[in-house]
């Protein structure tokens, strides 16, 4: 099998005057864990979708496995699992009966002790969906992504409303699933998911792919040793002094966040704290810290990547 377990050319799926996916181009290199990291509404869902056969593009190429398809068909869904943004279960199923359901949908499939022990919840095999955890609730769903042993998997944001440790528990059922040689396709809008677990990161944005590579070098590719991260209203006067002064301030307005990227924390910090009082500006917070993912793509749009 080549490299690439999968290769998308110039996709495109616009509905009217939006375009949700606009020339969107990437490989995935089999057994790697692949993340397509951006805010709400960026086309990463709509993406994957189109991929995964749930949605007709545009236009674009798709090469899976090394065979150009125009969509994805019964042939490839064989060999890839889904888990979607929202998944209803049968909330009076046992977790056991839920996994046989899925099982049966595949010509072949996984036995069902050896799925519940890779998700950690062979203790749960016979509780009722009703009264799952919402981790416990996410780990079957990636179990019935797996029962029919994929090669390929898609994640749709996976852990969005999870306490940290139920994501620290799917990350590493991630990583095992990685280790074991599955190709796993991610979507997450948490910088912080995507720089732990990714090898390849695609930044998407307003349907477009702004930058990727793996996150250590995206961000070596900022250039600075170190950020400064504060919270205040910053009017045009200080950013314009700040500029002068060769920091390249980034503003999110919306946020009242104010990144400063720097070589120099201390000199840095005494111009921001003159600047803030000569313009009569309450500063709220101030955090120094090593750059992130989330920084990367502030740097390239000027807004947050968090959750809206």
């Amino acid at each position: 099998m080549a490299d690439f377990i999968l290769e998308v050319e110039n996709l495109k799926k616009y509905y009217g005057t939006v375009k949700a996916v606009d020339g969107v181009s990437f490989k995935v290199k089999q057994g790697s864990i692949f993340t397509l990291l951006g805010p709400n509404g960026a086309g990463k869902t709509t993406t994957i979708e189109i991929i995964e056969g749930l949605r007709v593009p545009d236009d674009g190429r798709i090469i899976f496995m090394g065979e150009e398809i125009k969509r994805v068909e019964n042939k490839q869904k064989e060999y890839i699992g889904v888990s979607l943004q929202e998944t209803n279960l049968i909330p009076y199923l046992t977790v056991r009966e839920t996994l046989d359901m899925f099982k049966t949908l595949f010509p072949r499939s996984l036995d069902i002790d050896d799925v519940l022990k890779m998700i950690s919840l062979e203790d749960k095999a016979n509780t009722y969906i009703k009264n799952l955890s919402g981790g416990q609730k996410q780990r079957l769903v990636i179990g019935l992504a797996m029962i029919n042993d994929p090669l390929i998997l898609f994640l749709d944001e996976p852990t969005t409303g999870l306490d940290p440790q139920a994501r620290r528990n799917t990350w590493d059922i991630l990583l095992e699933l990685k280790r074991s040689g599955k190709t796993i396709i991610l979507t997450t809008h948490y910088m912080e998911e995507a720089e732990f677990l990714s090898d390849w990161v695609c930044i998407m944005d307003h349907g477009k792919i702004i930058r990727e590579g793996d996150p250590q070098s995206l961000i070596r590719a900022l250039e600075k040793e170190s950020l400064i991260e504060v919270e205040l209203e910053a009017n045009s006067i200080m950013l314009e002094k700040l500029s002068s002064a060769g920091l390249d301030p980034v503003y999110d307005k919306k946020h009242k966040r104010l990144l400063l990227k720097t070589n120099d924390i201390l000199t840095t910090t005494e111009l921001l704290l003159r600047l803030s009082k000569e313009n009569s500006l309450q500063i709220k917070d101030v955090v120094i810290r090593q750059p992130n993912l989330e920084d990367v793509f502030l740097s390239l749009t000027g807004r947050s990547l968090r959750e809206e």
